[in-house]
């Protein structure tokens, strides 16, 4: 066995598991992402993965690694910088027990992240969450599960993982309605529920008869509902309700999309980003800013507020159809 197993395995039991106490899902990317690395690796120097050993993994070969990944596997930007970062972890504990080793880990620890383009959010607006949800046949089970699910999404800004996670016990439908869920960062949190979410969550729960324990959306089988499953039955939804709602055909809506729609609707309702950040569980307010970038409402009524000091309204007008026809050239 080279040296790079007994490390690789050190990096997940040691460093991860007992020291950082990281989360399962944590574990599985950078698992993930060392299995695709062993795997790109052992293709082109056909040595098993069991005896590569550290220098083999040099900048050259991690740095065809992340082009592979872009390339051929088609993945983006924000993709590779994650495969990056955990290849990063890695070295960095390799270095401290393979000093032999070091200016290959420091020349690998020396490759950057990718920037790349911002694109502004997609979210739903009012009519479109509407026609989302009346898109769910609430005479079927499957129908009342997937309304109760999308409501509660949209309502609650919950990510995907958190939904999936939820089971009975969550949840407090009594006066002071809320859910709490175990969220990203292993931080706890609870978000409060409306009157219609908590109505409609209470006849789900009635109807389930299940353990306080087991999933709050199960499939029909009782099992939890996978991440696929949800952006799957989303997707079907979209179609169905761009019948009726025109603006949705065409739009990619995610389940990451009803959580942007959560915030917008706080931020329309004039709610304090701090607090938007703090319902939606991020970790750095900055990350909430995001959403004032996109809100083209705001944006309008800042305008609105504004003049020019002679009065003047302050939108550009060309002084005749000719010249506007010009400039648009």
């Amino acid at each position: 066995m080279s040296a790079l197993a007994p490390t690789l395995q050190a990096f997940f039991t040691d460093r991860l598991i007992r020291q950082r106490n990281a989360s399962d899902h944590t574990i599985a990317a950078y698992r993930d992402t060392i299995r695709l690395l062993l795997g790109y690796v052992t293709a082109r120097t056909h040595v098993p993965p069991s005896r590569l050993d550290i220098g083999e993994l040099d900048a050259p070969m991690i740095g065809g690694f992340l082009d592979h990944l872009e390339q051929e596997r088609g993945n983006s930007v924000r993709t590779r910088n994650a495969r990056l970062s955990a290849i990063h972890s890695l070295f960095r504990f390799a270095a401290l027990a393979h000093p032999e080793h070091a200016d290959s880990i420091a020349r690998v620890l020396a490759i950057p992240p990718k920037r790349f383009d911002r694109a502004l959010i997609n979210y739903l607006t009012e009519d479109e969450v509407d026609a989302l949800l009346a898109a769910c046949d609430t005479g079927t089970w499957t129908g009342r599960r997937d309304h109760a699910l999308l409501l509660l999404a949209v309502q609650t800004g919950l990510r995907v993982s958190e939904l999936i996670g939820l089971t009975p016990a969550d949840l407090d439908l009594g006066a002071a309605a809320h859910v709490a869920c175990h969220g990203k960062g292993r931080k706890d949190r609870i978000t409060p529920l409306t009157r219609a979410t908590t109505a409609v969550l209470r006849d789900w729960i009635t109807e389930q008869h299940g353990q306080p324990d087991a999933a709050l959306f199960p499939t029909r089988r009782g099992n939890r509902l996978s991440r696929d499953a949800i952006e799957h039955r989303l997707a079907h939804y979209t179609t169905k309700a761009s019948t009726a709602c025109p603006s949705l055909r065409g739009k990619k809506i995610t389940a990451h999309v009803l959580r942007h729609t959560t915030a917008m609707r706080l931020l329309h309702a004039g709610v304090d980003t701090s607090v938007i950040a703090l319902w939606l569980g991020h970790v750095n307010i900055d990350t909430t800013q995001i959403y004032l970038h996109a809100d083209m409402t705001l944006k309008e009524n800042a305008l609105a507020r504004t003049s020019t000091p002679d009065g003047r309204d302050t939108q550009y007008r060309p002084p005749d159809n000719l010249i506007a026809w010009l400039e648009a050239l």
